[in-house]
């Protein structure tokens, strides 16, 4: 265990919310003997990263709340697969098969992949699949089972009792025409299977049924085992009073929602759960991601190109803030991950708790000492032009022979991960830059310099040589534009690695013939 005294003293997000949650709910827990805390899914799309996010860092509180009290903890993934099928994704084959069946429960809808019963089924198994390969522990429960098996039905109960409460909550947020039409039930068309959004005549909370009017003509019907379900909002807040939980974060767009369902379940007699709102992912135009367009990096295209690991320090960090999700960020992402892991080895107790590789490894850090960048690694695909993992550690192993793959299990991985993302990321994208004839007198008075260099020099040395190379060739008052010019002709980017340490393990003679073929 982690000593109290820097338990008190971090302010590592998952911690502090962690204690926040322990003291909003102490008494609740104590009684329970346990703690509660869900994510919520909503499968009318493909399982995109943000729905991966909300598992991730719930499961880092969970690794707080370890630190800080002996209770069990249970974390609930909760899929909505009752709601009906609003729109129909623009990711996914078989548009019109979908079309026919909008409104109907997700898990009514016939699979367009045609591998599972229903859309809701496909979406759920395609969201268990990814958490368990990142070997998140999670209870995973469905909607549409609980409201069917009647798990639900004394809670439902409740809420039909409270109906008029609910609505003077629900209704001032809502516009004159939509006021005529809500109601918290939605019922399952007997004729149809849609869930329908029509308006109530009538209830009994003696039998637990309602009357609704749908299109002029009486609909009576059960509100328990399935035959209705509840507008989102209301939903939400019996959720919560069903499955007692403690915790749940969400992002901020469903700020206002919450502050209804807290009001709601307050309604029913509960305490709301303690909450934490995050900021949205975005696309690289700055785009809500969203799961009906599939815009933004995929679950699967991260995974093709970094570790889940380095996924979830990138959900670790600034929960609070706007950030961009797609594949040209995967790089710096490793490369911090990496970094993180190197810098632990110096920490202490308190510098390692704000260390966010403590939290993804749940207190576990990697001791693996770090060959060289990720970035410098795909330079490297592109230099040697190894097409296989095997070709690639020869090549490696040409300048670093004391090294051995079993020492070095999140390298040898990154070896896979840096071919894979450099020919289907970075190749598309190069840009050689011509020089001009200034450019070309500096370029070749580098090589000039590098005929005096040899493989036994220090790469702070050779990086000197560099400099000296720049500064006199007109690049003495901006050597920014000096590496720029290298990586542009070199590399085919703006950006690269630091050249001393590229050239003394990549090999000076290997360097000098790289860019006489470059400028040639």
């Amino acid at each position: 265990m982690i000593n109290k005294e820097n338990l008190d003293k971090t302010n590592a997000w998952p911690i502090v919310e962690a204690k926040k949650m322990l003291r909003e709910r102490k008494a609740l827990i104590e009684k329970k003997g346990k703690i509660t805390l869900q994510t919520g899914y909503g499968p009318s799309g493909l399982p995109h990263i943000g729905t991966f996010g909300e598992v991730a860092r719930t499961s880092m509180m969970v690794n707080a709340l370890k630190q800080l009290t002996d209770l069990p903890t249970e974390i609930i993934t909760f899929s909505d697969d009752m709601d009906g099928l609003r729109k129909v994704p623009e990711n996914v084959p078989n548009q019109n098969l979908l079309k026919e069946n909008l409104n109907k429960p997700l898990t009514q809808v016939p699979d367009p992949f045609e591998k599972f019963q229903s859309f809701g089924e496909h979406n759920n198994e395609k969201l268990k699949t990814f958490l368990d390969s990142f070997k998140f522990n999670y209870s995973f429960k469905s909607s549409t089972s609980l409201y069917k098996s009647g798990h639900f039905n004394n809670t439902l109960k409740l809420i039909l009792e409270n109906y008029d409460g609910i609505m003077n909550i629900i209704l001032p947020t809502l516009g004159k025409e939509r006021q005529k039409t809500y109601s918290p039930f939605l019922p399952i068309c007997p004729k149809t299977g849609k869930v329908l959004e029509i308006p109530v005549l009538e209830f009994d909370n003696k039998n637990s049924t309602i009357i609704f009017d749908n299109n002029g003509e009486k609909l009576e019907t059960s509100i328990l085992d399935g035959a209705c379900k509840l507008q989102w909002k209301v939903d939400w807040a019996m959720r919560w009073y069903a499955l007692d939980i403690d915790f749940e974060m969400y992002g901020k767009d469903l700020i206002e929602s919450a502050i209804l369902s807290t009001k709601i379940i307050k309604l029913l007699g509960k305490k709301n759960p303690s909450g934490f709102a995050y900021e949205l992912f975005l696309d690289e135009k700055g785009e809500k991601i969203s799961k009906s367009k599939g815009n933004g990096i995929t679950i699967e295209q991260w995974l093709d190109y970094a570790s889940p690991e380095s996924l979830s320090l990138y959900m670790y960090q600034n929960p609070k803030r706007a950030k961009k999700l797609y594949k040209e960020i995967v790089p710096k992402a490793v490369d911090e991950y990496l970094d993180f892991i190197e810098k632990a080895k110096t920490q202490n107790e308190l510098q390692t708790l704000m260390n966010p590789v403590w939290h993804v490894h749940n207190g576990k850090i990697p001791k693996e000492n770090m060959i060289m960048s990720f970035s410098m690694l795909l330079n490297l695909v592109e230099t040697s032009n190894a097409d296989s993992k095997e070709l690639l550690w020869k090549f490696v192993k040409k300048y670093k022979k004391d090294i051995d793959e079993k020492n070095h299990p999140i390298f040898d991985k990154l070896v896979s991960y840096a071919i894979k993302y450099f020919n289907d990321v970075i190749k598309s994208q190069k840009k050689y830059k011509k020089p001009d004839e200034k450019e070309l007198i500096a370029l070749r008075a580098l090589i000039e310099k590098l005929e005096k260099c040899d493989d036994s020099m220090k790469p702070e040395d050779i990086q000197t040589e560099i400099y000296t190379a720049g500064k006199e060739n007109g690049y003495a008052e901006n050597l920014r534009d000096w590496f720029k010019l290298i990586y542009e002709v070199v590399f085919g980017d703006e950006n690269g690695p630091r050249m001393g340490f590229f050239i003394s393990f990549f090999g000076v003679n290997e360097t000098k013939e790289l860019i006489k073929s470059k400028l040639e």
